[in-house]
């Protein structure tokens, strides 16, 4: 049995795909000894321009075999982004020229790789499996609206429906995500296997350390892009809350200039941004953090969606602040016990749930939400469906 994986990012990267892709080999390899054989296809690290981080172009473990695509660097943007795509897809192609697997697997953000992969599963007349993380059309939608790139949207819309509708299985990250792939994809079977809370995350018995600064420190740590929208409500809010609260922010992306720019022109004192760090060096800033916070911006796209950085940030019993609406927020509402909501954008709403939880100053038992969502369970599932496809 031989699959073929897509995956853009994979460790050392950082990034939900990463970490998903990774948490899914590990319960994979269970197989192996069924006599599952992998090839992996993937990039060297390059998520952040700021962050260097060093991989081997190929690692074979027998059973698993990696090959990672040098990418020229990026700074996010929509048209060096594309130009490393296309890099990607050229290694891609190289690598899969006249060979053949029994099962084709992508995850995907951008529908691009899930194109990819079913290109590839047509050619070889083998089933594909989709693991969609993003509903990238949705999302175009919203950001190139006014913008003559817009005329793309329909060229992308054709290519969604085909691959979602010649796909095996689909699965989505956020059942918000289930009305628009069973509209253009009605007779393929959709799971949802959600992100989830990692090892590393779970193993934590304290979240408790002592905060070198005056303040309490409000942490978001994460991209820094349009999605996010951080450049609309940080320098504002933080000007209220001066001499409340200390804004840390820890991460990189395509609007971080613009949010210094806007934090400049406020005049504020009281925000921080720290290049992006190693996973396990951030759990030091999550375990100071009175508040973890979490903003999306306000596009109708992210009604739907359920960010990865929900789980580990519920999995400390910490105080949440989140800017979401939609599906997000009602996953939140249900799920977590001590989060405070608050609408995209809205400064004055930001800065009373900030209020309202630090006068609680407390922290909640998370046992149930870490169970429930333990990543390597979520995967395992996902893993045994996937490999039902194998004959």
């Amino acid at each position: 049995m031989r699959m073929l994986i897509l995956t853009s990012y994979y460790i050392p990267d950082l990034g939900a795909g990463s970490f998903r892709i990774q948490a899914l080999i590990k319960e994979l390899r269970v197989y192996s000894k069924k006599g599952l054989e992998i090839d992996l296809i993937t990039t060297l690290p390059n998520r952040y321009n700021s962050l260097k981080l060093e991989a081997p172009i190929e690692e074979d473990f027998g059973w698993l075999r990696i090959y990672r695509i040098k990418l020229p660097s990026h700074k996010s943007g929509m048209i060096d982004q594309s130009m490393a795509y296309i890099k990607f897809v050229k290694g891609v192609r190289k690598f899969v020229h006249n060979r053949t697997w029994d099962l084709v697997f992508a995850t995907s953000s951008r529908l691009m790789t899930a194109v990819l992969a079913a290109s590839i599963a047509r050619r070889i007349k083998s089933p594909y499996y989709l693991d969609i993380r993003d509903l990238f059309t949705d999302s175009l939608n919203d950001l190139f609206a006014g913008n003559p790139a817009k005329l793309l949207l329909s060229a992308l819309r054709f290519l969604e429906k085909r691959t979602f509708r010649n796909a095996s299985k689909i699965n989505i990250v956020s059942a918000g995500f289930l009305p628009h792939v069973k509209k253009i994809a009605p007779n393929v079977e959709v799971k949802i296997f959600t992100n989830g809370i990692d090892d590393m995350f779970l193993r934590q018995t304290t979240w408790c350390h002592p905060n070198t600064t005056k303040l309490p420190i409000i942490l978001y740590a994460g991209n820094i892009g349009d999605g996010q929208g951080l450049h609309g409500i940080l320098p504002q809010a933080a000007s209220m809350l001066t001499g409340i609260a200390t804004i840390r922010i820890i991460g990189d992306g395509g609007k971080r200039l613009k949010l210094q720019q806007a934090i400049s022109e406020a005049g504020v004192s009281n925000i921080e941004i720290l290049a992006p760090i190693p996973r396990s060096e951030l759990l030091l800033h999550y375990k100071q953090a009175s508040i973890l916070f979490l903003h999306l911006n306000d596009f109708s796209c992210y009604e739907r969606v359920l960010p990865s950085k929900i789980f580990e940030y519920g999995a400390t019993g910490k105080p949440i602040l989140a800017g979401v609406g939609g599906y997000a927020a009602k996953f939140i509402d249900k799920e977590i016990r001590n989060a405070a909501l608050f609408s995209p954008l809205d400064v004055a709403g930001m800065v009373s749930a900030t209020s309202q939880l630090l006068a609680k100053k407390e922290s909640k038992d998370t046992e149930r939400f870490k169970t429930k969502y333990s990543r390597n369970k979520i995967m395992k599932a996902m893993a045994t469906d996937i490999v039902s496809l194998l004959k």
